[in-house]
């Protein structure tokens, strides 16, 4: 078909003003924004794709569809990660396919119906296509709107010492100044809060998440944790370019997901934690563990155990003491494109299975490896007591 750019333009907002329509309803109905921050995202990246459509693809036959649609599905996903729509992959992707197939219904059989000249005109709809275009604009700016005046409020710290523990027990954004450090700790036990660009100074606990889901800890600095730096119980969160460093006690730990395995997924990306007994670990929880740097442990680098459902990908673990990046208790680990260096035998704990491993997989544990570096440790890879180790390299 041969369309013209107001053809484009109409067709596509013509489809999509029930998913819009039913991402609001969504939104309001599970009391979260993303289906609608999504589908807002799906026309505005649309609309530019038709404009590069127009001057690139002259007549467009009916099997484009599916390649065009699998670009602007990328760029979609790319939009949703730069903007922090904070969306479930699996729930993204069948809202986009959703609306995607109704977008092919509606173009190939339900407007030439409704326009007899619609191939013709080039994809113009007339009247229902000027009538669709306002009524997406009034639905978008009409959404928009109410979303953005029940978002949560934000709160600025100033630079300087501010002396905790802080108590987030409701929905906000605590955002810190250049040098701002709270003394004593952050709790927090409330959906929806977000913590950024501060440092904290540990007493026991450096930042605490308890029974609460979409929490979001941002470039957060975290120092003298006697326990963990950061705590993480019954909760979904994600933890992005944080620094844990210098903890105060020899059992202390960096970060640690527990209990969460009812919640939503959590992500710990792109941080450095440094010293601790374990660097990042989960307990019964479902986690993404990317990207980060480890340092310096003296139990383990990385930890998926307790019968937790987890990946490891694309970590630096290095100088560890005992094991590099650990699987245990039945739980299901993919160990993927990491590089463990440097793991060193723990002689004191004559303990057979902390002989400096770079991946240990023990007690009833499946541990998927590939691409892994493995490189100057003491050993290389081990399973103990019924662990199983797949090796797809």
């Amino acid at each position: 078909m041969s369309y013209t750019l107001r053809g484009r333009l109409e067709s596509r907002l013509a489809a999509a003003l029930v998913p819009l329509l039913a991402a609001i309803g969504l939104a309001l109905l599970i009391r979260e924004w993303w289906p609608f921050a999504l589908a807002a995202l799906m026309v505005g990246v649309g609309v530019v794709a038709d404009l590069a459509y127009d001057r690139l693809v002259a007549y467009q036959p009916g099997w484009l569809a599916l390649p065009l649609g699998a670009a602007e599905l990328g760029l979609v996903m790319l939009a949703a990660r730069a903007t922090d729509v904070n969306a479930s992959l699996g729930a993204a992707l069948a809202f986009y396919g959703g609306s995607w197939l109704l977008g092919q219904v509606l173009g190939h059989a339900v407007f030439p119906l409704l326009r007899l000249t619609y191939g013709e005109d080039g994809g113009e709809l007339g009247r229902l296509g000027v009538v669709s275009a306002g009524a997406v604009f009034v639905v978008v700016v009409g959404g928009g709107a109410i979303a953005w005046s029940t978002q949560p409020p934000t709160i600025r710290l100033e630079a300087g010492v501010h002396d905790g523990p802080l108590f987030l027990d409701h929905a906000q954004k605590l955002v810190g100044e250049p040098g701002t450090i709270v003394r004593g700790g952050i709790v927090v036990t409330a959906d929806d809060v977000v913590v950024r660009d501060l440092t904290v100074v540990a007493e026991e606990n450096g930042i605490e998440v308890d029974d609460a889901k979409n929490v979001v800890l941002e470039r957060v600095e975290i120092s003298g944790a006697t326990l963990d730096a950061i705590n993480v119980r019954r909760s979904s969160v994600r933890i992005s370019d944080c620094l844990i460093h210098s903890p105060a006690d020899e059992y202390a730990q960096g970060i640690d997901i527990s209990f969460s395995i009812h919640r939503a997924p959590s992500l710990v990306e792109g941080c450095l934690v440094v010293g601790g007994q374990e660097g990042i670990v989960t307990h019964s929880a479902l986690v993404e563990i990317r990207e980060n740097r480890v340092r310096d442990t003296t139990l383990r680098g990385i930890s998926i155990t307790e019968m937790s459902m987890g990946s490891a990908k694309e970590n630096d673990v290095r100088n560890g003491l005992g094991v590099g990046i650990y699987c245990g208790d039945y739980s299901h680990c993919l160990i993927e494109r990491n590089t463990v260096s440097g793991t060193r035998p723990d002689l004191a704990s004559s303990n057979g299975t902390r002989m400096g491993y770079g991946i240990l997989a023990t007690f009833g544990a499946q541990a998927t490896l590939r691409e892994n570096e493995l490189t100057e440790n003491h050993r290389r890879t081990r399973a103990f007591a019924n662990a199983m180790i797949l090796r797809v390299d």
